[in-house]
């Protein structure tokens, strides 16, 4: 299927059947060669970013990329091959090279597609209200940049630089399908605007950003909104300074708050698992987080970011409690880090979908002036760098900033400090979890308070 793409009015170039179509094609010509079983993906993506700086227009970017990918399998030898060509000649070329590979490959006993009664029925797969494309121009999407810049800039006087705006609306879809039954595809989008702002000037300068990010443009923050936050994120971390090494309470930011939830993620996901480099091993039906906490995964969400109605190999996602009262009570598992396991598939190859965290202390007007309250005196941390987690002894640290907070009120910005402790320690240490829920991708969660960390200063 070897074409010239002409967008039709969802703005793809091919269609649904036209997808349909090649991955048939492909899935034939892999029984033709010989495969025991096979399974192909067509998918498309396509958008637009364009970013602003200081008044004036940087870049303007439109992307466009395609792709068929197939897995064959001879046996319990598998392999895969992908193409960006879907011209007959070029499908045929990647299915016989996925089946070379898979000649060739080292048995592996668990290795196959989704067992059949796993595989999510066609009748069953929900809308969840994921695709909504965004007719916006380059000229438009420049001027929304530009108002979320100007509207940074005209926060205060203070605001003196920035790092730039941006807008991005981008949408793709696929199908999907195996010889296990599998038939499966959907469209999604994801629109988002943001703006790093500095404030300040010379060796005192701060810098800080924020953005919007949704299925659907009508959902966004507006730039100026957007902007504004900015700033004032900026501006509140003028003037930082160190302070001296000690043990503390920290409070969590609710955003830096779902990277902890990310962290217990990776620790319980089948790779980790299965190939024991994780220090939760064997934690099912154990406790891991303190017993007031509670973690749900919910698939179904409309225009959830994390939504799905199957995961990568066409498994039945659904919605389930993976920690109940602090105790661990599933794992996230593909088919193949399941058996490696001698478990069943929990529908997410590929990731999470949708996590909240909550606490059961909780209470409605726990906002962040309430946490800071809780925290009493400690550090409230907004920032974090670095990548010091080790998976395999939960040991935590990294580098930090963020604000001095005494008797609950903030004294001071602080910068240049790490903070340290073991994930293990720190889980079972949370003492409250904020009603200030803000959501970062797939994972949902209010700022978190953990009771103690060593925080490493001057």
């Amino acid at each position: 299927m070897n074409k010239t793409p002409a967008q039709d009015a969802s703005g793809f170039a091919y269609t649904r059947a036209e997808f349909e179509d090649l991955v048939d094609a492909a899935l034939a010509h892999a029984r033709k060669l010989g495969a025991t079983d096979a399974g192909a993906e067509a998918s498309e993506g396509c958008g637009l970013s364009v970013s602003v700086r200081k008044g004036e227009l940087e870049t303007v970017e439109r992307n466009r990329d395609k792709s068929l990918g197939v897995t064959v399998y001879v046996g319990s030898q598998r392999g895969n091959a992908s193409t960006s060509d879907f011209s007959r000649a070029a499908l045929e070329r990647t299915v016989q090279a996925a089946y070379d590979i898979a000649r060739f490959t080292a048995q592996d006993p668990v290795a196959g597609l989704p067992d059949l009664d796993d595989v999510a029925p066609q009748a069953g797969h929900r809308d969840l209200d994921l695709f909504h494309p965004w007719a916006v121009t380059s000229e438009q999407a420049a001027e929304l940049a530009l108002r979320c810049e100007r509207a940074a800039f005209a926060t205060d006087r203070r605001i003196t630089n920035s790092e730039g705006a941006g807008v991005s609306a981008q949408q793709s879809h696929f199908f999907s399908a195996h010889t296990h039954g599998f038939r499966g595809g959907y469209a999604s989008s994801r629109h988002s605007i943001s703006v790093a702002p500095i404030a300040g000037r010379g060796d005192g300068m701060q810098r800080d950003a924020w953005y919007s990010s949704m299925r659907s443009a009508d959902e966004l923050a507006s730039p100026e909104a957007v902007g504004r936050y900015a700033a004032e994120r900026a501006l509140s971390r003028l003037k930082s300074r160190k302070i001296a090494t000690r043990e503390c309470p920290v409070l969590f930011e609710s955003p830096l708050a779902a990277g902890l939830l990310g962290a217990y993620v990776q620790a319980t996901s089948g790779g980790s698992l299965y190939r024991k480099s994780s220090f939760l091993v064997d934690s099912l039906g154990k406790p891991v987080f303190a017993d007031h906490i509670d973690v749900e995964e919910d698939p179904f969400v409309l225009r959830g970011k994390g939504s799905a109605p199957f995961d990568e190999e066409g498994v039945r996602t659904k919605k389930r409690k993976v920690v109940d009262g602090g105790r661990v009570e599933g794992y996230f598992l593909s088919s193949y880090s399941a058996r490696k396991l001698g478990m069943k598939t929990t529908g997410n190859a590929g990731g999470s979908h949708n996590l909240t965290l909550t606490s059961r202390r909780t209470r409605p007007g726990d906002d962040l002036p309430a946490m800071l309250r809780k925290l009493g005196t400690g550090l409230f941390v907004i920032e974090l760098m670095g990548q010091g987690v080790n998976y395999v002894t939960g040991d935590y640290s990294r580098g930090a900033s963020g604000f001095w907070v005494e008797n609950g009120e903030i004294a001071f910005p602080v910068q240049e400090i790490t903070i340290a402790g073991n994930l293990k320690t720190m889980f079972q240490g949370i003492e409250a979890v904020g009603a200030d829920v803000y959501n970062y991708g797939a994972k949902t969660v209010g700022s978190i308070l953990v009771n103690r960390m060593k925080v490493a200063g001057s």
